[in-house]
């Protein structure tokens, strides 16, 4: 759903937006339907404008503003195209919006540069049995001048548009170490439900065609996870998530540790990196994995018998050890005698070093997300769950709440208070905070302003920029990002957990965003809606490198994450194509993938062209060089040290910011995590 307007309110963000469409023809739907209008001169009564005749039209009242019409269909339906064709007294500003019940209105489009004739407005996402035009502002302004509209043509399919009920919440039937099967109620759906999709923590895990049962595989012993179910009908509209059921595996039979890591060496020594290998150890069941200690504090992990600690101080002692660990969570004993290695004296940060060091300059008790650097050096960073904007000074760590932003509704999962960013080119005149986040109804973009001199959010001067962005438990995307010059907003989004999104490039889900900073559509957007590039599954990471391209970061769901170099109107493949697996034809391949099990990576900066990306199941920081439209020099930092990461931003004197994402980023409760803000030393 969208932004919600009464009737008679003259609309303050004029933007173009749409909602998850339920179907794809294109027939017309209003002529010879019933229709009201605000006002109607003598001559030309609101019905003309829909009886198929140009030569006949709708003339509103003269000389006020605002105006409109609306029809009414019949029954809901899904509008896809608006044909309108104006007498001489046409509208230059006005908006297209529909709605179940002709009270509370949803917009679906708008423009500030009507220039009369026939505009077709195609590519349009709307639900309701009511379409209005809501005209604004008038192309002839003299008080003996009004609206009039010959034909007023609305297209659509007027099929099924509603959305199952979301199912109940999951009970646990039975649980191994390594599998869990639950059941739930049945959704209600006003045609039928055809089937359940069955979620593990976000991740695709079972489908049923109907039964109301199903086993999830491929868990670990000891591991706590959460499932929650959605419900499908034959049109393919997608319910809303049950309730989230927690389920903790038990431990399998094996209780016998790995054999102790052996000859634990040095292969390499500078200012900020220790390379380490040693003899990879034996399980009865299997290794998987190993954790590096550093005088009995962990450190850092590895998948292989070898890593390299990045990110150290220079001459500095460190006393190290390894443990080996099975899947069952048993522990080997620590590798002796303890590694005694000291980094090499050094100052500065070269690019051959990567990343040199980092610095806790900030805790907070919620997910930290959105996160920009203010022009004094000071920090403001999004709390998810609480809902509040955080004013962070890095040098004395002092913080201030200074506000909460109105109108946001987690989702018991992902959703929450999502992006922020400020636009580059202007914030220094005109303080604008961009904001993504999740509503009751929606996903959205708004703005508001922050007064530098109370140091507090003025809620009263929010203006919605884009509405009807679908919401889910899971895969509400939520980056933002200016283009360098300031002239875009760019925004990244999720499928809303129904993968058909992402294909369809009338609907916002599943894509990459770009818009004008007062939320309107820039004229070349390829598909002339917001939406810029397409077949996304939920985009976490945005970032501009210095020839001014964009790239994206994703999540997958059990193969591969991706990195993507982003291309207008450009076709990422899912759901058909997982990185690289899948259908993949005719899609664009990514320009890096990982294995969702070392990575499930979030956001991601450039700074002098080496792109950072912080990840979350693989709770490390990987770092690559951009060589022409290539990733190369890729490595790895941070494996382990800090636990989950989240956001990285750049930050000044060509440093780095990185947030934590350790715990409590599953659940939407708030002021329940431990994370860290880290200022990271970058070559």
């Amino acid at each position: 759903m969208g932004r919600r307007i009464r009737v008679g309110a003259i609309a303050l963000a004029l933007v173009a937006a749409t909602i998850t469409p339920a179907g794809a023809a294109d027939s017309l739907l209003s002529q010879g339907k019933p229709v009201t209008a605000s006002s109607s001169g003598w001559c030309c009564p609101a019905a003309n404008a829909v009886d198929g005749d140009s030569a006949t039209r709708w003339a509103s009242a003269a000389g006020v503003d605002p105006q409109w019409i609306y029809v009414d269909l019949g029954a809901a339906a899904h509008v896809s195209r608006v044909r309108l064709q104006w007498d001489a007294s046409c509208a230059t500003a006005y908006e297209i919006d529909t709605s179940a019940d002709h009270v509370t209105w949803t917009k679906i489009y708008a423009t500030t540069t009507g220039k009369g004739g026939v505009e077709d407005l195609t590519s349009l996402d709307g639900t309701g049995r009511y379409v209005r035009v809501y005209g604004t502002k008038r192309c002839r302004t003299d008080a003996s001048k009004g609206y009039s509209l010959q034909e007023f043509g609305v297209y659509g399919s007027a099929g099924d548009v509603t959305p199952p009920t979301p199912p109940g919440t999951p009970t646990l039937d039975a649980v191994t170490a390594t599998s869990a099967t639950v059941s739930w109620t049945a959704a209600s759906d006003d045609v039928g439900v055809v089937g359940y999709d069955v979620y593990r923590d976000g991740q695709l895990c079972a489908s049923t065609t109907g039964a109301l049962q199903a086993t999830c595989g491929n868990l670990g012993p000891n591991g706590t996870y959460g499932f929650y179910v959605n419900a499908r009908d034959a049109a393919g509209n997608v319910s809303q998530a049950s309730g989230t059921l927690s389920v903790k595996t038990p431990p399998s039979d094996d209780h016998n540790p790995p054999s102790v890591p052996g000859n634990v060496h040095t292969t390499a020594v500078t200012s900020t990196s220790i390379g380490l290998a040693w003899t990879a150890s034996t399980d009865d069941v299997g290794v998987a994995g190993y954790r590096i200690f550093n005088s009995g504090n962990q450190i850092g992990t590895s998948d292989t018998a070898s890593t390299t600690l990045g990110g150290l101080t220079p001459d500095t002692a460190y006393h190290l050890q390894v443990r080996a660990v099975d899947a069952n969570g048993n522990l080997s004993d620590p590798s002796t005698p303890v590694l005694d290695v000291t980094t090499t004296g050094g100052s500065g940060c070269t690019p051959s070093q990567g990343v040199c060091g980092a610095t806790q300059v900030g805790t907070d008790d919620d997910v930290v997300w959105g996160l920009v650097t203010l022009p004094d050096g000071t920090i403001l960073y999004n709390q998810r769950d609480a809902h509040a904007i955080v004013h962070l000074n890095p040098k004395t760590g002092a913080k201030k709440t200074i506000g909460t932003v109105p109108n946001v509704q987690s989702t018991d999962g992902e959703g929450g208070l999502t992006g922020l960013e400020i636009n580059p080119a202007s914030f220094a005149s005109d303080h604008w905070l961009y904001i993504m986040h999740t509503s009751p109804n929606d996903n959205r973009i708004v703005r508001i302003k922050y007064d530098p001199a109370a140091d507090s959010l003025t809620t009263s001067t929010e203006q919605v920029l884009l509405t009807g962005i679908a919401r889910n438990k899971f895969h509400n995307g939520g980056r933002l990002r200016f283009s360098p010059d300031g002239r875009y907003l760019f925004a990244g989004t999720g499928d809303a957990q129904n993968g058909d999104n992402a294909s369809n490039t009338s609907s916002p889900n599943g894509k990459v965003l770009r818009i004008n900073p007062d939320g309107s559509i820039p004229a070349d957007n390829p598909f002339h809606n917001a939406v810029w590039s397409y077949g996304h599954r939920n985009v976490q990471g945005l970032a501009f490198d210095s020839q001014g391209r964009l790239w994206e970061q994703e999540f997958g769901n059990s193969i591969m994450d991706e990195t993507n170099l982003i291309v207008k109107g450009g076709n990422y493949g899912w759901p058909s194509c997982e990185g690289t697996s899948g259908s993949c034809g005719g899609s664009i391949a990514p320009k890096k993938t990982y294995p969702v099990a070392q990575g499930s990576c979030s956001g991601i900066t450039i700074i002098h062209d080496a792109l950072y990306v912080a990840c979350q199941r693989g709770a490390r920081l990987y770092r690559a060089v951009i060589s022409g439209s290539s990733l190369t020099d890729f490595r790895t930092f941070f494996s382990g040290t800090y636990g989950r990461l989240r956001t990285v931003e750049p930050a000044p004197g060509g440093l780095m910011w990185l947030a934590t994402s350790v715990d409590g980023d599953k659940d939407s409760t708030p002021h329940n995590s431990h994370n860290k803000i880290l200022r990271v030393t970058v070559g």
